[in-house]
This record gives C-alpha cells, sequence and structure tokens, in this order.
C-alpha cells in the first residue's frame, strides 16, 4: 500500500495541535504499515504567501517538527513538494482536462474567497496541484483532514476524466479520515486553523503555551454551576491529551459544578505539556545538527523523483506528448 499526504508551511511555520492530532499523527502511525511519502507544500503555500525568506524559514520549521512528531525518513520519504517538478508537468496535463465547473465548486476555495483572500489562478487550480501530488506516485490511500476530503475526490474525477480518455493509466486513491480527530478546535471554537488565528502550537516556550491555553474562549457559567460538555473546546481538547479516566474525571466535575473553568484550563495546560514533553526533547536534538534536515529532504526528494519521473514519463507517453 502507498501513502501519500502533504502539509503546508504557512501561517508561522509553527505547527499547531490540530496539525499534530488531525494530520501529523495519523500520518506517522501509517508509515509503520506502506510505503509512505510526505511533503511539505512548498508550492501550494504560494497561494498565501509572497515572502520568499519566511516561505524557506516555514519549510525548515515543518520538517523540524515533523521529524520531532515522530516521522522516520527511513520507513517514509519525506520531502519539499518543488523538489518533484515533475508533479507540476502532470498537474498540467491533468489541467487540460478539468471541468471548470469542478473548480468551481471546491469548498476550500469558496471559503478562502469568502473570507477575503484574494482569488488567484494558483488559488482557483489549487485543486489540480494536489491532485498531481496524490497522483503522481500512484497512491492507494491519503490520509487528509475532513475538510480536505473534497479534494481527494476530485483527484479521483480527475484521474477518472484521463482513464476515459487515454486509457487506464491512473490509480483511483481513497481518502483516509479519522472521524475523531477531524477537526480540532482553535481556542476560539472554530476549526484549529493559522488562518484564523487561533491556534495553540506544538513547542511554544511554557509560559506562552499556558497563556494560549487560559486565552481559550468560555461560556459565562459560574463556577457553582455545570459546565456544558457538549461543544466544549477546553474538553475536546483534553480528549486528546489525558488518558481515558482523567478525561472521565473532567467530564465528571464539568457536570457536577463548583469547580471554575480556569481550574480546567489549568488542568489542560499541564497535560499538554507532559503530552508533547518526549517531542521537545527530540526536538532540542534535532536542532543540535543543522545539517540533518537538509539531508532528509534532499534524500526524500530523491525517492520520490524515482517514483514520480518514470510515472510522469508514461503519462506523457499517453497523451502524446515527445518523440
Amino acid at each position: 500500500m502507498r501513502i501519500l499526504s502533504g502539509i503546508q508551511p504557512s501561517g508561522s511555520g509553527l505547527l499547531h495541535l490540530g496539525n499534530y492530532f488531525g494530520f501529523m499523527r495519523p500520518a506517522i502511525e501509517l508509515q509503520e504499515k506502506g510505503e509512505a511519502f510526505y511533503f511539505i507544500a512548498d508550492l501550494h503555500a504560494l497561494t498565501t504567501l509572497h515572502d520568499a525568506t519566511a516561505l524557506k524559514k516555514n519549510v525548515r520549521e515543518v520538517a523540524i517538527d515533523f521529524l520531532a512528531a515522530g516521522l522516520d525518513p527511513e520507513k517514509a520519504a519525506f520531502f519539499r513538494q518543488s523538489d518533484v517538478p515533475c508533479v507540476t508537468e502532470l498537474m498540467w496535463i491533468l489541467s487540460t482536462v478539468a471541468p471548470m465547473g469542478l473548480l468551481e465548486r471546491a469548498h476550500a476555495y469558496k471559503d478562502k474567497v469568502a473570507k477575503g483572500l484574494s482569488p488567484s489562478v494558483g488559488l482557483f487550480t489549487y485543486p489540480i496541484l494536489m491532485a498531481a501530488d496524490i497522483l503522481a506516485y500512484e497512491s492507494d490511500l491519503v490520509p487528509v483532514g475532513r475538510d480536505q476530503k473534497q479534494h481527494v475526490e476530485m483527484a479521483r474525477d480527475l484521474a477518472l476524466k484521463m482513464n476515459q480518455t487515454y486509457g487506464p493509466i491512473f490509480k483511483l486513491p481513497e481518502p483516509s479520515i479519522r472521524e475523531e480527530t477531524a477537526t480540532i478546535p482553535g481556542i476560539d471554537g472554530a476549526k484549529m486553523s493559522k488562518s484564523y488565528g487561533n491556534t495553540i502550537e506544538l513547542f511554544l516556550e511554557e509560559a506562552a503555551l499556558r497563556k494560549k491555553v487560559m486565552s481559550i474562549k468560555t461560556d459565562s457559567t459560574p463556577l457553582d454551576q455545570p459546565k456544558k460538555t457538549e461543544g466544549s473546546v477546553v474538553l475536546e481538547l483534553y480528549s486528546h491529551v489525558a488518558s481515558a479516566s482523567d478525561y472521565e474525571a473532567m467530564k465528571n466535575a464539568f457536570q457536577a459544578g463548583g469547580v471554575g473553568y480556569g481550574t480546567f484550563k489549568k488542568q489542560l495546560f499541564e497535560a499538554i505539556w507532559d503530552y508533547f514533553g518526549p517531542l521537545r526533547a527530540r526536538r532540542a536534538v534535532i536542532l543540535q545538527d543543522p545539517g540533518y534536515i537538509d539531508a532528509v529532504l534532499k534524500e526524500g526528494a530523491q525517492k520520490a523523483t524515482a517514483v514520480a519521473e518514470p510515472f510522469v514519463k508514461r503519462i506523457r507517453e499517453a497523451v502524446g506528448l515527445g518523440a
């Protein structure tokens, strides 16, 4: 089984709890179950980030954090998207059969435009590049968040369109979504996202992390009254970093009343700090060898190119390009 997924180095570049539980941890577990290809989507990031220095910095920070989280470059090819340029050639080929209506129905595009992002051609054709990423490696499984499921479905649509036009040349990948971690709430209750400014980063300093956790939005229920468990950001985040027994204890305390949100937030902070302690230690080791990141990404790109280039060559021949 071949597994493919990517993560954008946009925003601050620092990965957050939503990245970890919604994408990174499932991806790291899948590296034990098949041939995994994980990339840092720097080409995709160009749709929102137009600062060359910041982009390079963000790519490096994502690489450090992903490796600290447990990605094993011996088990998974880990690389920069732009280091495998044949994928952008495949994007162009796919774009020649992509219906406009398919792109116009993209939820992510409509959502970003609705939030005021200027609709560039790159933003509009984002799903075609994502389809090329998925299809170039003949992927079987694509771990994504629920909000990205449509993009995998669009990749399947484009693969079917190519197969109908040129013969059976593309696999049809399947999305892999863990419902319990598909959407991690941010400090304001909306989906945790850098674009919303509501994130809790994995590797903040202790004081900064505490401040973020204590700023989580809650209602005005008095201390002595029972608290709502449904829709509680504090309780939802705690469920991911605490043991089952500790989670049940907090849930019961919510329902019993007599404890304020400040106390629950302090418990959440301590659980997050303890949960990511081993990852912080691993990150500190990685930072001691600046050349390690470059070596990992270079080797990963070589592995990815060895798979994608021959496949894209077959696509070129199928559509009639070249001598």
